[in-house]
């Protein structure tokens, strides 16, 4: 018997929002059953808008049932909230969004629920005008955030919060990143092109193509011989700020998924060592590197820790694409809003300081140092960065200015949705060639 998408989504749904799986592994535990393309591409929508607009639906629900069924029934309960998202965010027909979940609730084992079920769903219909009206007149609520997130974009950026919180939950589209080692940008927009693929070239990154929308891109023409890869345009940026050159000693000190440690080797014959602390991780950036003919020295290891693994040899360039809240991608990563939390900022932040400063004694006199995270808050950023400027009289700081987003203290913020980007922060360090002090650059 065919698996019931609906039924299938509520169980993967309820997993990331009620029992904290990540939104990856949720997908992947229940995406096996369903054979047909179109079913997985309907449960990855349902499951992400689902994530995306929890906080929003899940509050809605608190109102129209008597009692709460998070706990006793969380398949149903996210199913419910499902409905509504289908009803309001989709915009997929009554039948679609109110007789398909009915349904599902015979699949989910629940049959006892179908009444209340329809029951919720309906009621919605006819009150959707003043329940949406409540839910518009609080932060949390009007766009999903959590109120932690709201109050620190708020006091982070001071009149252009709302627009964040709102670029958080458009739909991005799909970046890829020409490999250069493979053919030129044209030559695969022109594979695309002739295979049907709606493809553009971004204005200006140098190996970026956009196209409108996800699509499986193992699907893609160069896919398996590794002309492309997936990268969204902001990641993209790290690889011209690096600026590394032939036969530079290169390490990328937080590499996985190895996307930016990919670009660099790309552009460049450089000696790359990719590091990575989780083995499992680590094993992702080997998979991208043999995919697209890269080849790397790839370690495992704390990279505030160099003792465990430094063989003492300094490095021209170093990229540390920092852990953080990664609070610049909830467009591309819903699940983050509900599981991050205001408590996890001290962790990070002392972890963030912690690297930087245990690898700013690696980089050579006159090497570069590019400090990035995919956050969007102040405290991981520009202060992490300008701690490390207080007790570091050899760094200074390089400037430099992009065609999206904006100076923010001694780096660059790029805000989601500036030119269609995710959001991220960079910083450009670099060693005084002289000793410490004699000289400003």
């Amino acid at each position: 018997m065919k698996p019931d998408t609906r039924a299938v989504a509520a169980s993967a749904l309820a997993d990331v929002a009620l029992h904290g799986a990540s939104l990856r592994a949720a997908l992947a535990r229940h995406a096996g059953g369903l054979a047909d393309a179109r079913d997985r591409a309907l449960l990855t929508a349902l499951v992400h808008h689902g994530a995306r607009w929890w906080l929003r639906y899940d509050a809605a629900l608190d109102d129209l049932l008597a009692q709460p069924l998070r706990r006793k029934e969380p398949a149903i309960h996210a199913l419910l909230v499902l409905g509504l998202v289908q009803l309001e965010v989709m915009q997929l027909s009554a039948y679609a969004a109110v007789a398909a979940s009915v349904e599902a609730t015979r699949a989910l084992g629940r049959p006892q629920f179908a009444g209340l079920v329809n029951a919720v769903l309906r009621r919605w219909q006819r009150e959707r005008t003043s329940r949406n009206a409540a839910l518009d007149a609080q932060p949390r609520t009007r766009h999903a955030h959590p109120a932690w997130l709201a109050d620190a974009l708020a006091h982070d950026w001071p009149g252009q919060a709302e627009a964040i919180m709102a670029a958080n939950n458009r739909e991005p589209p799909l970046s890829l990143r020409a490999n250069r080692r493979h053919a030129p940008r044209g030559e695969l927009l022109a594979r695309l092109a002739a295979a049907g693929v709606d493809a553009i070239v971004h204005p200006w990154l140098a190996d970026a193509l956009v196209l409108p929308h996800s699509v499986d891109v193992t699907h893609l023409p160069g896919f398996a011989e590794g002309a492309f890869a997936v990268q969204d345009g902001a990641a993209q940026v790290a690889a011209d700020l690096l600026a590394a050159a032939d036969g530079m000693y290169v390490l990328d000190a937080c590499a996985a998924p190895g996307g930016k440690a990919c670009h660099v080797l790309e552009r460049a014959q450089v000696k790359l060592t990719a590091l990575e602390s989780d083995p499992e991780r680590g094993q992702r950036v080997h998979e991208n590197l043999a995919r697209l003919g890269l080849e790397a020295r790839l370690l495992i290891g704390d990279a505030g820790a160099p003792r465990d693994w430094w063989d003492g040899q300094p490095f021209e360039r170093i990229l540390v694409d920092a852990p953080c809240s990664a609070t610049g991608v909830l467009r591309r990563r819903p699940d983050v809003r509900l599981h991050r939390r205001a408590s996890d900022l001290a962790a990070l932040g002392a972890q963030q300081r912690r690297i930087l400063t245990a690898l700013w004694p690696l980089l050579a006199p006159g090497g570069r140092l590019v400090y990035a995270t995919c956050s969007v808050l102040r405290a991981e950023n520009g202060a992490i960065v300008e701690a490390l400027l207080h007790a570091q009289p050899d760094a200074r700081v390089r400037s430099f200015t992009l065609p999206a987003g904006q100076r923010a203290g001694p780096g660059w913020q790029i805000l989601p949705g500036d030119d269609g980007l995710d959001g991220m922060y960079y910083a450009v360090l670099e060693k005084l060639p002289t000793a410490a002090g004699q000289t400003s650059g």
